[in-house]
Order: C-alpha cells, then structure tokens, then sequence
C-alpha cells in the first residue's frame, strides 16, 4: 500500500488506507459507507472527509496507474516478454445525473444471432496478463481503465468523437513508454484488429506486438 503514498497528502492518505482496507473487507458492492461500517467507523461524524478523497481531492490515477504496473512487472512478471490485454467493458448505469453514457451491446444477454442493448458507462481496460502459481492459471490485472463516451455525448457537447479504436492507441503508446526495454504483446479481440492502427504500433522502437481474431 505504501507504493501509493506519494500521490497523496499527508491528510488524504490516513483516508485513503482506510478505504482500501475496507473495501477489501466488504462483501459484494463496495461503496464509502460500506467501507466504512466494515472498519467499525459507521457512526464517525467525519465520514464527509472520506467521500473527498473521491471528488475533492487532487491527486493523478495515471501516476496511480504507473505505479501499479511498475509494481506488478517487478513481482509477478516473469522475464518473458510482457504480455497485455485489451478490451471494453459496459458498466450499466442508469439515471438523470449519470452523464456520458450511451447505448452499447449487452456482452451478457447478447449473441451471434440476437443483439441486446443496454445503457451504461462504457470503459476500456489495459491489463497486464501474468502465471499466478498459487491459482495455476493466468490472471488479467487492469492497472489502466478509461472512460469511452457515445459518440452522442460528444456531439451534444461539440467536442471531437474517437472511436474505441482511437481511443486504444494512445494508452498502447503510454505502456510502450513505461517498458522501453521490454518486449510487448498485445492480446485483443476482433473489435480492434484495425489495419492502420496495428501499423503505426510496428513501427514503434522496439514494435507492439499483437495476437488477435
């Protein structure tokens, strides 16, 4: 856990471990107030404190980032080359104050011959693909998770629309410089598998490479 101090104040990191733990702790969802019952702070009067380190607080989730990858490539990563995965997952999310939102495929409900649709959060998720030899199988670890708007929320707000795709290629980038020396291997699905895009990655020093359908 100390790994994460340096991106926080004194003051927001006594808050901090004390979510994390409890969110460890708790069964099922985990919001702050669940969090906190299970750290026996149910009845604190200062539990405002704690819901700021969310929505006040400044601190970067990509130096966070950065510092969980840097941390999982230098204790689970074997010397091999590093392997990656991609892909998007739907958050379903309903409400008026939930904005950029859309309407994405039900990856559950969903099939090759019937479509679902649901409303939600879109997010796209980098993780770092390592042996666990305790679970004797492979473990996805996202250590990078972004949020892809509709294309309507962009529209309504006149801001330029990326698609999933654009979207990928620069956090692609952001680990290639994280492990200049390292070799890297992208796992993907067919959503992704983008001719101009897997080209400008193979002519990175040293290139991307991918596996996809």
């Amino acid at each position: 856990m100390t790994t994460c101090a340096p991106l926080f104040t004194k003051r927001v990191w006594q808050h901090v471990q004390v979510l994390r733990v409890g969110a460890i702790l708790s069964p099922g969802k985990r919001p702050i107030t669940a969090a906190l019952r299970v750290m026996g702070l149910a009845h604190v009067k200062s539990c405002h404190q704690f819901h700021r380190v969310l929505n006040r607080a400044v601190w970067s989730s990509l130096e966070g980032s950065h510092l969980r990858w840097l941390l999982w490539v230098r204790l689970l990563a074997p010397p091999a080359p590093l392997v990656l995965g991609l892909d998007d997952t739907l958050e379903r999310r309903r409400g008026a104050k939930i904005q950029a939102k859309g309407m994405d495929r039900d990856p559950v409900r969903s099939s090759h011959r019937h479509l679902v649709k649901a409303s939600g959060w879109r997010w796209l998720r980098l993780m770092l693909l390592v042996p666990i030899p305790w679970a004797q199988r492979v473990w996805a670890l996202p250590f990078l998770t972004v949020l892809a708007p509709a294309e309507r929320y962009h529209q309504e707000r006149g801001q330029r629309h990326k698609k999933l795709t654009d979207g990928a290629r620069p956090r692609r980038l952001l680990v290639r410089r994280w492990a200049p020396e390292r070799s890297l291997v992208l796992v993907t699905d067919r959503s992704f598998a983008v001719i101009p895009v897997w080209w400008r990655l193979s002519r990175l020093a040293p290139p991307l490479c991918r596996l996809t359908r």
